[in-house]
C-alpha cells in the first residue's frame, strides 16, 4: 500500500481531480475519487490494458458507450422498504437501465466475425439489459409529474370523466361571470380553483348576492372565492374524480414498483459495471488529451522514460527529459542549479509510476518502460512546521527515518535535497550513509543533491550513477535538460562574474576551495564540455544521415520514374508498330480478295505477287521483333491458353504481366503491365508454371520468325499423316490472322480430299471451304476460309 502522504506529495490528487472532469456517470467519478495504485504485475497490465481498448475504441467512434445517468443506488437499496416510487424516481430508474442497455450493446459483440475490445466486452457480458422494464416504465410515465392517460384503462376513463366534468363546471361558471346580473359582483371576471373547487373571486361587500361555499380569501379581505351553488355538485364531482385518479395513479406507480423490486440489486450492479466501463473510458481521455502513450511494465524494477512531459506543466512550457534507472545502476544523484528542474525530474518519476499502477498512460515517447513498487516513498519540498517546532532539516529528517524503517528491495526511493538545512560536511557525510543503506537494500533511489562530496561518492560506488540538470551560463537560466553520467558542475563562480561581481572578489573566493575540489570542478567542466561536443556533433551526424538518406530516397524515386517512362515509351512504341504491321496485314488481305475476284488476272502470277507481298511483311515483322531485347527467361513453351487473373510473363518486354482477357480469334491477349494495358501474341508470354503439359498435336508456337504462306502442300501423304499437318497449318494461319489459304492434295483417287474435307467440316477455326476454281488447282486444291 502506497502512503496517502506521498500521493499527495506526487500531485497524484491532481491527477485523479483531472481524470475525475473526463468521467461521464456518478459511479466513476467516485471510482476515480477512490483510485489508487496497484501493486500488482498482472493486474496492473489488465488495467492498462483496458485503457488501450477504451482508447481504440473511442478513436474509432468518437464517444464513450457510456452515457450519464442519475444516481438511483440510495433509492434500489431503499426499494424494498417503500410502497412505491414516484414518477421521477422511476423515471430515473428507466434512464438507468437505458444507459446499461446501451452500453451492452456497444461493446458486447453480436456474433464471432465481429472483433470487439476483449476485456472490456468481458466487463460489459455482466451487464444484463431489463428491456421489459424500461419500456413499461416509458409507456407508463410521461415526465417527472405525470403518468400517461394509457397508463391504464382505468385512469384513461377516469381522466376522461374528468375532463368531462371540468368542462361542465366550466360552462356554468362562464355563464355566471358573463351574466349581466352577477359580473357587477366579481372582482375579476375569471374561473380559478381553491382546495381542489371551482370558485370565482366576488367583491367582499357583494357576497350575498351570490350564493355559494366560501373557500379562501384574499390577504387584503377584500376578495371572496366563492363556488357558486350551481356548481357545487358539479364541483363535488370533479373532486370525487381526482382522488380516484390519485388513487389509480397510486396503483399503477405501486405496481411498477413491485415490478422493478426483483431486480433491484441487478440494477445496483449494473450501475457499479458501468463505473467501471466508464472510468477506462476516462482515462483513455485523460491519455488523449496528455498525448500519452501505453507504457512497458516490468517487474524488475527498470525505469526508462522516453522524453516525458510532466502532467501538471503547461506544454508550451514544459521540456521533455529522459530518465533511465535501475538497468545497469539502481541509484542516481541529480546535480544541478536551484529551478533547474532537478525535482521536477523527481516528480515525473514518481507520478509515471503510480499513474502506470493505476492503469493510466504516461505522457512520454513509445517506448517508455516503467517498473511496479509496492511502495514508493518520496521526501520533497521544504516541511517546516512551526506548530510542531520542527526546521526544514528536522522535518526531511523525520521523513527518512519513516522511509528507512520501511523501504527494501521493492521500493522506489525519491529523496529532495538530500541532507541539506544542516551543517555542508555533516548534511553530506549523513547523505552519503542514507543513499549507501537504501544501495545495499536494493532500493531504486533518485535523490538531488549541491554536495560536492556526494558526486564524488557515487562515481566511486558501484550501481550509482552522477547525473546533472544543465544549466546555461550565457543565459544565466537553466535548460532543464537531464544529463545522466555526468555530475553537475558549480555554476556560482561565473554566474556572480556574469551578474557583475567584481573579479578580485571572485579570485578571493577561488582561494579559500581547496585544490582537489578545484580540480575536481576542472574535470567536471572538461566532462561536461565535451559530452555537449559529442552531442552536437551527434546531432549533426543524425541531421547528415538523415539528409543523406532523403537524397537516397530522392534519387531512388526520380530513377524508378525515368525507368517506367522508358518503359512506358517502350511498350507504345511496340503496340503502334504491331497496330500499323496489323492494319497493312488486313489492308492487304482485302486487296488479295480484290486480285482474285478479278477473272482477266492471270492467277499463278497474282499468287506470286501475293507471296512476295507476304514475304515482305513477314521481313518487317522480323525487323520489329529485332528491336526489342530477348528477355532473360524467355525458357520454357508458350501456353495454348491463358485465363484472365492469370500472371505471365512476356518474352519481348521482359516484364511480368496479369491476363486480362482470353486469346481473341487473332491469338492476341489483352494484359496489363503496371499501369499500361496492351494487346500481346499469345506466343509472346510464359506461364510461370513452365512444366504444364502441353498437347503436343496442337501446340503452335507463333512469333514474327515462324509464319506460314498462303498455301499447304500435302500431296503424297496419307490421311492420317495430313491431318495433323493441317491442324497444325490451320492453326498457325489463324494466329497470323490471314482469312483464306489453299490446301493443295492434288486430285489422285480424290481419298486424300474426301478425308481432308470431312475433317475441315468440324474444325474449330475453319469457316467455310470449297474446291478451287479454274485457275486456282480445280478438285487438286481445297480453298479454306477461316473464322
Amino acid at each position: 500500500m502506497i502512503n496517502s502522504k506521498v500521493l499527495k506529495t506526487l500531485e497524484y490528487d491532481v491527477i485523479l481531480g483531472k481524470l475525475k472532469q473526463h468521467c461521464c456517470c456518478c459511479v466513476s467519478r467516485e471510482l476515480a475519487d477512490a483510485l489508487t495504485p496497484s501493486t500488482e504485475l498482472d493486474e496492473v497490465r489488465e488495467l492498462l490494458t483496458l485503457t488501450s481498448e477504451a482508447e481504440s475504441y473511442f478513436l474509432k467512434t468518437g464517444y464513450s458507450p457510456v452515457d450519464d445517468f442519475p444516481d438511483m443506488r440510495s433509492a434500489l437499496r431503499l426499494l424494498n422498504a417503500v410502497l412505491f416510487l414516484n414518477c421521477e424516481e422511476l423515471l430515473n430508474i428507466g434512464k438507468c437501465l437505458k444507459a446499461i442497455r446501451t452500453a451492452r450493446e456497444q461493446l458486447v459483440p453480436r456474433s464471432m466475425e465481429e472483433t470487439e475490445p476483449v476485456l472490456l466486452a468481458n466487463i460489459a457480458s455482466g451487464l444484463i439489459a431489463h428491456m421489459f422494464l424500461e419500456d413499461e416504465i416509458n409507456r407508463c410515465i410521461l415526465n417527472e409529474n405525470e403518468l400517461f392517460d394509457g397508463a391504464s384503462p382505468a385512469l384513461a376513463r377516469i381522466r376522461r370523466e374528468k375532463r368531462i366534468a371540468n368542462e361542465k363546471a366550466r360552462e356554468k361558471l362562464n355563464s355566471i361571470i358573463r351574466s349581466a346580473t352577477y359580473s357587477k359582483y366579481l372582482q375579476d371576471p375569471l374561473i380559478t380553483i381553491r382546495n381542489g373547487r371551482f370558485v370565482v373571486p366576488v367583491k367582499q361587500e357583494h357576497r350575498q348576492q351570490i350564493p355559494g361555499l366560501i373557500h379562501d380569501q384574499s390577504g387584503s379581505g377584500q376578495t371572496l372565492f366563492i363556488e357558486p351553488a350551481a356548481v357545487v355538485e358539479l364541483g363535488n364531482e370533479f373532486k370525487r374524480l381526482s382522488m380516484e385518479e390519485q388513487a389509480e395513479v397510486e396503483r399503477i406507480l405501486t405496481e411498477l414498483t413491485a415490478t422493478i423490486k426483483p431486480y433491484a440489486n441487478d440494477i445496483f450492479d449494473n450501475l457499479m459495471i458501468l463505473g467501471r466501463i466508464d472510468i477506462c473510458f476516462a482515462k483513455a481521455k485523460l491519455a488523449k488529451e496528455m498525448r500519452a502513450v501505453i507504457p512497458k511494465i516490468n517487474a524488475e524494477h527498470r525505469i526508462n522514460i522516453i522524453r516525458g512531459r510532466h502532467p501538471l506543466i503547461p506544454s508550451y512550457k514544459i521540456v521533455p527529459i529522459d530518465i533511465r534507472l535501475g538497468t545497469d545502476f539502481q541509484t542516481l544523484i541529480v546535480t544541478g542549479p536551484n529551478t533547474g528542474g532537478k525535482t521536477v525530474t523527481l516528480k515525473t518519476t514518481g507520478l509515471f509510476t503510480l499513474m502506470a499502477q493505476s492503469g493510466m498512460f504516461a505522457p512520454a515517447n513509445v517506448g517508455t518502460e516503467l517498473a511496479i513498487f509496492e511502495s514508493v516513498f518520496a521526501d520533497i519540498g521544504d516541511e517546516q512546521s512551526i506548530e510542531q517546532s520542527l526546521s526544514t532539516f528536522s522535518s526531511h529528517m523525520r521523513n527518512i527515518v519513516f522511509i528507512l524503517d520501511n523501504a527494501d528491495d521493492r521500493s522506489l526511493i525519491l529523496l529532495d535535497e538530500l541532507g541539506a538545512g544542516t551543517d555542508p560536511i555533516e548534511g553530506a557525510a549523513l547523505a552519503m550513509s542514507i543513499l549507501d543503506e537504501l544501495h545495499s537494500r536494493g532500493c531504486i533511489t533518485a535523490a538531488t543533491t549541491h554536495y560536492s562530496e556526494i558526486k564524488a561518492f557515487a562515481l566511486t560506488h558501484e550501481g550509482m550513477e552522477n547525473a546533472s540538470m544543465e544549466f546555461d551560463v550565457d543565459k544565466l537560466c537553466p535548460t532543464y535538460r537531464l544529463f545522466i553520467g555526468i555530475p553537475g558542475k558549480s555554476n556560482a563562480f561565473e554566474i556572480s562574474r556574469r551578474l557583475g561581481l567584481s573579479e578580485y572578489i571572485i579570485e578571493s573566493a577561488r582561494s579559500y576551495i581547496k585544490k582537489e575540489d578545484t580540480d575536481f570542478e576542472a574535470v567536471l567542466s572538461d566532462a561536461e564540455n565535451k559530452k555537449r561536443r559529442a552531442e552536437e556533433e551527434l546531432e549533426q551526424a543524425e541531421l547528415a544521415r538523415n539528409e543523406q538518406a532523403r537524397l537516397a530516397e530522392e534519387l531512388r524515386i526520380e530513377r524508378e520514374k525515368l525507368e517506367s517512362a522508358k518503359a512506358e515509351l517502350k511498350l507504345k512504341a511496340r503496340e503502334e508498330a504491331r497496330k500499323i504491321v496489323a492494319d497493312t496485314r488486313r489492308e492487304m488481305e482485302q486487296l488479295i480478295m480484290q486480285i482474285r475476284s478479278i477473272k482477266s488476272i492471270d492467277q499463278r502470277e497474282a499468287d506470286r505477287i501475293i507471296q512476295q507481298t507476304r514475304d515482305a511483311l513477314r521481313k518487317s515483322e522480323g525487323a520489329l521483333a529485332e528491336q526489342l531485347p530477348e528477355a532473360k527467361n524467355a525458357g520454357g513453351k508458350a501456353p495454348k491458353s491463358v485465363r484472365p487473373g492469370e500472371k505471365v510473363h512476356v518474352v519481348s518486354l521482359d516484364k511480368s504481366a496479369t491476363v486480362l482477357s482470353a486469346p481473341d480469334r487473332n491469338g492476341e491477349v489483352q494484359v496489363q503491365i503496371g499501369i499500361i494495358k496492351m494487346s500481346v501474341k499469345l506466343s509472346d508470354i510464359r506461364v510461370s508454371n513452365e512444366e504444364k503439359q502441353q498437347t503436343a498435336s496442337m501446340k503452335v508456337e507463333y512469333n514474327p520468325a515462324n509464319t506460314v504462306g498462303l498455301e499447304l502442300d500435302i500431296r503424297g501423304k496419307l490421311v492420317d499423316e495430313a491431318i495433323p499437318l493441317v491442324d497444325s497449318y490451320l492453326i498457325t494461319a489463324h494466329l497470323q490472322g490471314l482469312s483464306e489459304v489453299n490446301i493443295i492434295h492434288g486430285k489422285g483417287t480424290g481419298a486424300l480430299r474426301a478425308g481432308i474435307q470431312a475433317h475441315l467440316k468440324n474444325h474449330s477455326r475453319v469457316k467455310s471451304f470449297r474446291n478451287g476454281n479454274y485457275g486456282e488447282g480445280d478438285f487438286g486444291v481445297t480453298v479454306v476460309t477461316l473464322k
